[in-house]
């Protein structure tokens, strides 16, 4: 399975000559030009995630690609058939296995109202907790890890890698870090994930892996 980064939060994945989207927001680079998606997973309703010109866009040229996300996604997404996930969840579409973890968005401030948000693991390899520290029930090969965003401490992060001690982790939802910012956040993914015996590897923009 192939992992390719786009810009901040969304990720694309492919095998078997078929792709599944992951957050598709406004900090994403258009996607319109994409064929063979089976699926976009949308962890939660913010624009910077689930934008509806991209998903429209990516729909254009794919129209059976089925949509995953939170009953609020579902609701924003209302022109389109969305299948609501909630914790536990599990559903496999097109060669992708998907199971889906959590509720909740990470506190912004007190202020701020909560909005629901599901994590994903895909194939039993690769696990992404959305805007959240979700943990998920068993040990993790490869950790997409958020490291910047406002709900966001780099001292969470490190607790939430020491918790979950990922095989391999790498870098996403980054979009408004500076290059000295990257270098300072992912600096301590590095060493926490190091510590536990894994292994980072840094992702810009368009770089693939083989998972």
């Amino acid at each position: 399975m192939k992992l390719t980064k786009h810009s901040h939060a969304c990720l694309e994945l492919e095998k078997d000559g078929r792709r599944l989207i992951i957050d598709p927001g406004f900090y994403t680079e258009p996607m319109g030009g994409l064929r063979t998606v089976v699926a976009i997973v949308i962890t939660h309703q913010h624009d910077d995630h689930c934008f509806a010109e991209q998903v429209q866009s990516i729909l254009a040229n794919n129209p059976d690609a089925q949509i995953f996300g939170t009953e609020e996604v579902r609701a924003k997404l209302s022109d389109h058939q969305v299948t609501a996930v909630h914790h536990g969840d599990w559903h496999e579409v097109g060669g992708f296995q998907l199971e889906f973890f959590g509720d909740l968005h990470q506190e912004i401030h007190r202020s701020v109202p909560l909005v629901q948000n599901t994590g994903v693991m895909i194939d039993d390899r690769l696990y992404y907790p959305g805007d959240s520290y979700t943990q998920p029930d068993r040990a993790v090969d490869w950790l997409a890890c958020p490291t910047s965003a406002p709900w966001l401490k780099i001292g969470d992060v490190m607790d939430f890698l020491a918790a979950i001690k990922p095989r391999n982790s790498f870098a996403t939802h980054n979009a408004l870090l500076s290059e000295h910012g990257h270098a300072l956040n992912n600096g301590r993914v590095k060493l926490v994930t190091e510590a536990a015996g894994g292994e980072f590897t840094y992702l810009q923009v368009g770089d693939s892996i083989e998972l």
